[in-house]
C-alpha cells in the first residue's frame, strides 16, 4: 500500500450526478460519502514490500482495485471484476478522493513524469478510459468518427480518434461554447443540438451530408453523454457494420435494436480502464 497527501482531483459528470441525485447507474449512496475518482497525489508513505515508488512521487491513481484471482482479473480483463464496483474510489460504497489523504494499493499508481503537473494528472485516469474506448471500438486510419457529447471526455475522445488516425471526426452537443472549442481544437465538424427540436434521424442526415455526397455513414461513433436520443443519433449514423462506443452513464433507456441489429450495428460496452 501507499499512503497519500491529495494534491488535484477531476470533477466527473459521475460526481455532479452523485452529488444531485444520490445514485448513478447502479451504485447508491446509502451514508456519508466522499466523491472523487480522478486523482493525483504526493507519496507520503509506502509499505515495506513497495519497490516501484518512494516518498515524495507524485502520481496518478487509478481508483478501481480488483481482486486479481477471479476469471476476469486472470484473462486480463481486469476492468470487469465484480470486486471493483465495491473497492473503487469515488464509486459507492467506496470513499472517493477529495481529502486530504488516502491509502491505495500500489500496482494501480503510476509515477508522473517531471513534465506533468499534478492538476495535469489529474485527468490520467480520463484519458486512460477514453484511450480503452477507442480501443474497444477500433477507431484506426482513414475511419470517420462521431462524438456524441463535447464534454472533457468527448473531447479527448476527439482528439484520441484522430491521434490514432481517424480521417474525420465530428462532434455533437447542446452547449455551443463546447463545440466551438473542439474547432479550435481541430474538429472537421459540429453539429447543435436543440434539445426541444431534435429529431435523430434527421440529424444523422444532416450529419451523413457532412461528410460526404454519398456517404453511408460514420464508421465509429462514441457516445458520452448516455442521454437517450443521443444513444439513438449514434446508431442511427452508423453505417452498416460500423460501431457505436457507449461511453456515457445514464439511465435505462429505448434504442432502435432492430436497426442496430439488421445493419449489424454492433453496440460495444466500456468499462472503466483496461491496460
Amino acid at each position: 500500500l501507499y499512503h497519500f497527501k491529495h494534491k488535484s482531483c477531476g470533477i466527473c459528470g459521475t460526481d455532479v450526478t452523485l452529488w444531485k441525485k444520490g445514485f448513478v447507474a447502479d451504485f447508491v449512496v446509502k451514508k456519508p460519502f466522499v466523491l472523487g475518482h480522478e486523482p493525483s497525489a504526493v507519496v507520503i508513505g509506502v509499505g515495506s514490500e513497495v519497490t516501484n515508488l518512494k516518498v515524495g512521487d507524485r502520481v496518478a491513481v487509478e481508483p478501481a482495485l480488483p481482486c486479481l484471482k477471479c476469471q476476469f482479473c486472470r484473462s486480463g480483463r481486469y476492468n470487469l471484476c465484480p470486486a471493483s464496483n465495491l473497492h473503487s474510489h469515488g464509486l459507492p460504497p467506496a470513499d472517493g478522493c477529495l481529502r486530504r489523504y488516502y491509502t491505495h494499493r500500489s500496482d494501480f499508481c503510476y509515477k508522473l513524469p517531471e513534465n506533468v503537473s499534478c492538476e495535469e494528472g489529474a485527468l490520467v485516469e480520463a484519458l486512460a478510459v477514453v484511450v480503452h474506448a477507442c480501443r474497444r471500438v477500433g477507431v484506426g486510419i482513414g475511419q470517420n468518427v462521431l462524438v456524441c457529447g463535447a464534454g472533457p471526455v468527448g473531447i479527448m475522445c476527439f482528439l484520441v480518434a484522430k491521434a490514432f488516425g481517424a480521417s474525420k471526426v465530428f462532434l455533437t452537443d447542446i452547449n455551443e461554447s463546447r463545440l466551438k472549442m473542439a474547432k479550435q481544437l481541430g474538429a472537421d465538424g459540429v453539429f447543435v443540438i436543440n434539445p426541444k427540436t431534435f429529431n435523430d434521424k434527421e440529424m444523422a442526415k444532416t450529419i451523413r451530408s457532412a461528410i460526404g455526397a454519398n456517404s453511408l455513414g460514420v464508421d465509429i461513433a462514441i457516445e458520452c453523454t448516455g442521454v437517450e436520443s443521443s444513444v439513438c443519433l449514434a446508431i442511427h449514423v452508423t453505417k452498416s457494420g460500423g460501431k457505436v462506443g457507449i461511453v456515457g452513464l445514464g439511465a435505462d433507456c429505448k434504442i432502435p435494436l432492430s436497426s442496430a441489429a439488421m445493419r449489424e450495428v454492433d453496440l460495444i460496452g466500456v468499462c472503466r480502464i483496461k491496460d
